[in-house]
């Protein structure tokens, strides 16, 4: 079993350490909140790379030009025959992000808000703005945020940081009463990922997430070991006191 923070977010699809975080938070919860697995759907337009977010459609009404009853008096007449040409027509592009959220069962309140980065929320471009907007509406609100960044490349989410802490993954926890103050769990690839508080209501203390732990089980349940070739190198940009870390560990578990 690899046990790298790094293997958290390259084995499993974020849908997966979503839903499993939601499964194992939800008895904990229970029965004043809720964690549900929510979903953003974007489009995006493969001549500019712009996204729009795709919403619920209204219901389209459509009135007859004139009544089916009655008859036309006119006779139709076939029009001369003419071969079609194929043409290609541009097909968007579906983006899907998915996030959990708590929620207060009696009234419906969005408590908390956890984000797992996509290297499209990282990147510099259209995707990252969308996050950004999202982000800023959360940072907001009274809602509180956990943002989950084990993505070793493209910037930082936007955070004053201090140039000495030297980091390539980092869980932010922005509780909505310590703003503009947040939590930073700063750590690197061979160092095991820290459990961390869900923050409810004020009267109501912080349960952990234990994220390494629900590493283990989605490694385990998805048979990732399988589905990797360890042969290769696993990572890029890696130094070499990393490499070597890795070697050891792989090696440990006869995985090379």
């Amino acid at each position: 079993m690899v046990t790298s923070s790094h293997s958290f977010n390259r084995c499993a699809p974020p849908k997966a350490d979503l839903f499993e975080i939601a499964d194992y938070m939800n008895p904990i919860l229970r029965p004043k909140y809720r964690m549900s697995m929510e979903q953003r759907v974007y489009t995006q337009n493969n001549d500019d790379h712009s996204l729009e977010l795709v919403g619920i459609p209204n219901n389209v009404v459509f009135t007859p030009s004139s009544n089916p009853s009655e008859t036309s008096s006119h006779v139709a007449v076939a029009p001369p025959k003419v071969e079609p040409l194929t043409v290609s027509i541009p097909q968007p592009e579906t983006v899907k992000e998915w996030y959990l959220q708590v929620k207060n069962v009696e009234t419906q309140e969005v408590v908390t808000v956890i984000e797992i980065l996509s290297p499209k929320n990282k990147k510099v471009g259209e995707g990252r703005n969308k996050y950004l907007k999202k982000r800023e509406q959360v940072l907001m609100s009274l809602t509180h945020l956990i943002e989950i960044d084990l993505l070793k490349k493209s910037e930082i989410m936007p955070m004053n940081i201090d140039d000495t802490i030297k980091s390539d993954y980092r869980i932010i926890i922005s509780r909505s009463d310590r703003r503009p103050q947040a939590e930073l769990y700063a750590f690197n690839l061979a160092q095991e990922i820290h459990s961390i508080p869900l923050p409810l209501k004020p009267e109501d203390e912080a349960p952990l997430i234990p994220l390494q732990e629900l590493l283990h089980s989605i490694y385990e349940k998805g048979s990732y070991d399988l589905a990797i070739n360890y042969q290769k190198q696993p990572l890029e940009d890696l130094s070499e006191n990393e490499q070597l870390w890795i070697n050891n560990l792989l090696q440990q578990q006869d995985l090379i």
